[in-house]
């Protein structure tokens, strides 16, 4: 099956106006702090990002930072108190995250990043109960991307987005142990599959039973869609913005 017959399936009708979308314009949003040079990042992926609810004094994880605009906007919560760790495995993505960071946070918001390369499924293991906040924006099919690359698209796939999903289990997993009793997990793709969205999701409640609950996230976008256990903005419905799916946890006391 290649990519356009299984999202066809997926989709149904839908399929042929969400994948001119797709191909489309995104609704990119400036994000500029203080006097810093501006980052612009789909408006999706800044409410993603900010609905995690960060506060000034919080420690934060960025688990699967680069290229970094999400970390900018978790940065600009933070207000320059507490602390923010943003991780990439990727040395080449790591090193634009670096310069992200240098470029367009003040220097008082920026003293408190630290940019690491760790694996993130290694975060609950040597960092257990270490952070507040974790935001898990993690890898996935990237079909926006993937459509307008014709090397990617030959490269696809089904077995990558069951792959994918085997990993994102792994990171969420990591999140949740390295996250303190009360904290809170927003977890995000730019996936349009539900095996990486709601399926994730689906298996972390399994997983670590008992352990979390999934927090409702109030919508911001005319045609965002409530999925089991979180919100899906994909560009037909939502004016160009997306695709991004986002999930809220939190784990118990």
């Amino acid at each position: 099956m290649d990519f356009f017959e299984y999202y066809a399936n997926l989709f149904g009708p839908r399929w042929e106006a969400l994948q001119k979308a797709l191909l489309g314009e995104n609704k990119p949003k400036e994000l500029q702090i203080e006097n810093a040079t501006p980052y612009f990042l789909d408006e999706a992926s800044f409410f993603a990002a900010n609905a995690l609810g960060v506060l000034p004094g919080m420690d934060v994880l960025d688990m699967c930072a680069a290229p970094g605009g999400k970390t900018l906007v978790l940065a600009n919560a933070l207000k320059g108190e507490g602390s923010l760790q943003s991780n990439d495995r990727s040395p080449d993505r790591r090193e634009r995250l670096r310069r992200v960071v240098m470029n367009s946070l003040p220097e008082n918001f920026a003293k408190i990043v630290t940019v690491s390369g760790y694996p993130g499924e290694r975060f609950g293991r040597f960092r257990p109960e270490s952070f507040d906040k974790i935001l898990v924006d993690a890898p996935c099919s990237s079909e926006r991307h993937v459509m307008n690359s014709k090397e990617h698209l030959s490269m696809w796939s089904v077995g990558r987005i069951k792959r994918l999903a085997v990993e994102q289990g792994s990171l969420l997993a990591s999140a949740v142990d390295a996250l303190r009793p009360g904290g809170e997990i927003l977890y995000s793709t730019c996936a349009l599959s539900p095996e990486e969205n709601d399926g994730v999701v689906r298996k972390i409640l399994k997983k670590r039973k008992g352990l979390i609950e999934v927090l409702s996230i109030e919508p911001l976008f005319e045609g965002t869609e409530q999925t089991e256990f979180g919100l899906h903005m994909l560009p037909d419905l939502c004016d160009g913005r997306g695709p991004i799916f986002c999930a809220k946890l939190k784990k118990k006391a």
